[in-house]
């Protein structure tokens, strides 16, 4: 039994561990392709720091952050936060398995 135990506890841990670099990697994403979008958009009415000011503040640049960056927050939530309940669902069926091998 230790060493299903030991597997399970590696398992849990190199799942932890893949969700988390999915995470950095979204939110590396988020910033590159939200960085040259602003650019792009930003670069367009280039005249002066105050009309740089002005046309970054506008909702046509902010709206690409702030959509993308709830679906970023949702992600950061899930991957933090409601990992016990998947942890929870494997104990249980791993327990399951465990049982109908030794009442067999």
């Amino acid at each position: 039994m230790k060493t299903k135990e030991s597997d399970l506890k590696y398992f849990k841990a190199k799942n932890r561990v893949e969700k988390l670099k999915k995470f950095y990697n979204h939110l590396a994403v988020y910033i590159i392709v939200n960085l040259i979008i602003t650019g792009f958009k930003v670069s367009q009415n280039l005249d002066s720091w105050d009309s740089f000011i002005n046309e970054f503040l506008t909702i046509n640049v902010l709206s690409s952050w702030t959509v993308w960056g709830l679906f970023l927050i949702i992600h950061f939530i899930s991957v933090m936060f409601l990992h016990g309940w998947e942890e929870r669902k494997i104990e249980e069926y791993m327990s399951k398995d465990y049982q109908k091998k030794t009442l067999n």
